[in-house]
């Protein structure tokens, strides 16, 4: 096999409220961290280790409308897509860079609130595959 693969899959709670950036076309990124945590007990000692790690998400379109909509900070949610990386110059003249996870299937995995779960009208299940997120670069 002579093919190479970027998949990400992610079940984790989102850092902070979804955020918007809207473009003149009509279309638009959402943004937001999204933490998952690991945890193992150290064998020598018996203590409990956690760590936590943030992996920055992003979505468009119709995905980013609906996680706008419907997830909060602290939701948990099942994230699908692929690692991206960028660089940029910051005002300062210096290189900086981001990690970011560009998502193309996503789950709602909160159930505590009727509000927050999709309704038929709106989309058939709670997983969303926006094929036109491959499709497209960022413009920042």
């Amino acid at each position: 096999m002579s093919g190479t693969l970027n998949k990400v899959m992610l079940i984790g709670h989102l850092g902070d409220e979804v955020k918007m950036h809207h473009f003149e076309g009509g279309g638009c990124i959402g943004r937001f961290p999204l933490a998952t945590n690991e945890s193992y007990t150290n064998k020598s000692t018996g203590e409990k280790i956690s760590s936590t790690e943030w992996h920055n998400i992003v979505v468009r379109n119709k995905a980013a409308e609906l996680c706008q909509k419907y997830l909060s900070k602290g939701d948990k949610v099942y994230i699908e897509g692929k690692i991206k990386s960028r660089k940029w110059t910051d005002d300062s003249g210096k290189e900086r860079y981001m990690t970011e996870i560009n998502t193309d299937v996503f789950t709602f995995l909160n159930n505590k609130n009727e509000d927050k779960q999709l309704n038929s009208s709106e989309n058939e299940s709670n997983e969303v595959n926006d094929s036109d997120i491959n499709n497209q670069d960022l413009p920042f």
